[in-house]
């Protein structure tokens, strides 16, 4: 019989607001997310506006031991992940530990500690280089501080497949369950990346919008006039599931997802 594979969970991060009825009714509302950056300093960048998770605050989520350990894109996926465990009402034990996994994908996994890690090195010396540094920095983290946290011992991944991400991860979890390797996935994408390096990166591939005066309506991705994208923060989460193991435990469906494809155009690096 075909496992079939619901969303019985949501859980988000982002400029609108970190909870995902607050980020609804602000897209309802036309609310934009869009504004100066304040993260750092802009004074000589061309490019002076993101989509910053200003009302994120990691304390409500970690404590100071794990705030020194962790990066701001690991900090999204914990918050996000908590949401939606909490939203789908899921219990992890003993008893179906192994059967619940995380796969959770990012572009540039801790870029924020990597440009401050190295710059310490310069100005300090390679001695000053936290031995933490590794395990702020790789990509996978954010699926493997999730797993800590919420005790998934099942499969354990993350894609790193740039602005497809999180739809890839959401995609290999529901294939997970559907060839019987997990019952409940926790999936979905995090980023942080409004930090100088990436932001003058972009910003010199002509890729962002430049329209710092207009923050709220820069990001229009279907406009006639769009000069570029804007970059943001923040994270998605979604608790996938087996449906019948959903039925059993009473749980909330919101939707099931009927397909997943992925391909490549083998055309250019950043025209698809």
């Amino acid at each position: 019989m075909e496992r079939r594979v619901v969303i019985t969970g949501l859980g988000a991060v982002t400029p609108l607001g970190t909870r995902t009825d607050t980020i609804w009714d602000r897209l309802c509302q036309g609310v934009s997310g869009i504004g100066a950056i304040s993260r750092f300093d802009t004074t000589d960048f061309d490019v002076k506006i993101a989509g910053e998770a200003r009302e994120f605050d990691p304390e409500a989520f970690l404590d100071k031991r794990e705030l020194r350990r962790t990066d701001r894109f690991v900090q999204f996926a914990l918050a996000a992940a908590q949401e939606a465990m909490d939203d789908a009402e899921l219990s992890i034990t003993g008893a179906n530990a192994q059967r619940v996994g995380a796969y959770i994908g990012t572009a540039f996994g801790g870029l924020a500690s990597l440009e401050s890690v190295h710059a310490k090195m310069l100005a300090q010396g390679p001695q000053r280089v936290s031995p933490l540094f590794p395990a702020m920095v790789l990509g996978n983290l954010a699926s493997g501080q999730v797993s800590i946290r919420f005790g998934a011992e099942g499969p354990n991944n993350s894609s790193s497949t740039a602005c497809a991400a999180g739809a890839h991860s959401i995609g290999e979890a529901v294939n997970l369950i559907r060839r019987d390797a997990a019952d409940v996935m926790i999936a979905g994408g995090t980023e942080a990346v409004i930090t100088p390096l990436a932001v003058s990166a972009f910003a010199n591939m002509k890729a962002l919008s430049t329209s710092n005066k207009i923050p709220e309506s820069a990001s229009r991705p279907f406009d006639r006039e769009r000069n570029g994208f804007v970059m943001a923060e923040g994270a998605g989460i979604l608790i996938v599931e087996e449906l019948q193991h959903a039925r059993r435990r009473g749980a909330r469906i919101y939707a099931e997802i009927l397909g997943y494809g992925s391909a490549g155009d083998a055309y250019h690096i950043t025209a698809p």
